[in-house]
């Protein structure tokens, strides 16, 4: 089973790296293209965690040994943000029209449907992991606060999405937002925690060997008690 849930890791990952790989090759013909603007995007940053996870945790259950303590936290942050990814774009953006000529439509669908779906499943299926502690979730909440703050330190100089346009929702209305993002990432994050102590497949208990001694009881013939 190992190798079977590495090869699902390894393929998720590739698949990330292709998605960005050719929305940043288009992104490039854009007369307006940065740098900074195309990484800065959250979509693209919780992908990318993702995809460093999916590696990590490809490598850690090929190993005989429990993966690290921070190899799961890393796995169960990255399920959290890419859950808010497919949730805020599924729930709030999809039905938005698109004013980027640039945007790959099959690249989108990776980043906001088939990886968040498959980082999930991979969470919950496969228990090659401990048990979240649930402070775990006040941690979960570091990254998205400070990428928000970034963005909007930034002014109207980068805009990734429209909930977060300050001249257009004005500032009460970016605050309603970044506290429903907050409350999001709370809910998220528990329920991470939460899945955590399910154990569906645990790639780590092999079906026994032939011949392996914890198949039964005592062998036929083995040395009996004295006294008998």
């Amino acid at each position: 089973m190992r190798a079977s849930v590495a090869v699902l890791r390894v393929a998720a990952a590739v698949a990330v790296l292709v998605a960005v790989v050719t929305q940043w090759e288009s992104s490039l013909r854009d007369p307006g293209y940065r740098f900074v603007d195309f990484f800065g995007y959250f979509t693209v940053q919780s992908n990318l965690i993702v995809l460093v996870a999916l590696l990590v945790g490809a490598f850690t259950v090929l190993r005989r040994a429990r993966p690290p303590r921070w190899t799961v936290a890393l796995r169960a942050g990255a399920t959290t943000y890419i859950a808010l990814t497919g949730l805020v774009f599924n729930l709030v953006l999809a039905g938005l029209p698109s004013t980027d000529p640039y945007t790959v439509p099959w690249v989108s669908d990776v980043y906001h449907r088939v990886i968040p779906l498959y980082a999930v499943l991979d969470w919950i299926v496969f228990a090659d992991r401990d048990r979240q502690p649930w402070r775990r979730v006040w941690q979960f909440l570091a990254f998205p606060l400070v990428w928000v703050v970034v963005v909007l330190a930034r002014g109207a100089d980068f805009v990734p999405y429209p909930f977060l346009d300050v001249q257009t929702l004005g500032g009460g209305g970016v605050a309603l937002w970044c506290i429903g993002i907050t409350v999001a990432v709370g809910a998220i994050g528990a329920l991470v925690v939460a899945a955590s102590r399910l154990r569906l497949l645990d790639p780590d208990r092999e079906a026994p060997r032939r011949g392996d001694p914890r198949r039964s009881g005592p062998r036929r013939g083995g040395p009996q008690r004295s006294g008998s």
